[in-house]
């Protein structure tokens, strides 16, 4: 059995609203998955399933279009495993307990995003988004409060990274993988 992560992108935010009991059937009791675990309302669910790594298309693809048929909306989801979620975790290259700043990961579906991503924040000023390149992740660290507003913020919003990124605090990443 591998143990993965289904990180869904904008699950209970704009509209898409799904409880955390009915996510976790779904993986459970419609897709079979074993020890399947919900975090937050942020739609994180971490499962269990004999599909190795190598099958990371078709597992995404299934979960992708069960969402969509269950849920009744465009679901976009990025699939790690626990080991990759833990090294994500472990490289985050910023001071993680600086009070003054928010600990963000962006996860994103392929290399090419990642790369895109890292150089266009090479130009933003590392004062307020520092941006640096990580194992399938982006890691950025603005100032709290200001994850909604900086240069960066815009760049990861815009439509064309809809189906590709989805970002978690560090702190709910590391609920996850304990």
């Amino acid at each position: 059995m591998s143990d993965w992560i289904a990180l869904l992108r904008g699950v209970n935010v704009g509209g898409i609203t799904i409880r955390s009991a009915d996510l976790a059937a779904l993986f459970r009791d419609e897709l079979g998955f074993d020890g399947v675990r919900t975090f937050l309302a942020s739609g994180n669910v971490r499962f269990e399933t004999d599909a190795p790594p190598a099958a990371r298309a078709t597992l995404k693809g299934r979960i992708e279009k069960a969402l969509r048929d269950r849920f009744g909306y465009e679901a976009w989801i990025v699939l790690v495993t626990l080991g990759e979620l833990a090294k994500a975790i472990e490289k985050f290259p910023f001071d993680a307990m600086d009070a003054t700043r928010q600990p963000w990961v962006v996860f994103c579906v392929d290399t090419a995003t990642r790369d895109v991503l890292v150089d266009a924040a090479a130009s933003l000023d590392p004062s307020i988004d520092p941006v640096a390149q990580g194992p399938g992740v982006v890691y950025w660290n603005p100032p709290k409060g200001s994850s909604a507003e900086t240069p960066f913020a815009k760049i990861i919003a815009k439509t064309t990274y809809k189906s590709r990124t989805t970002n978690r605090n560090l702190r709910t990443l590391v609920k996850i993988a304990s």
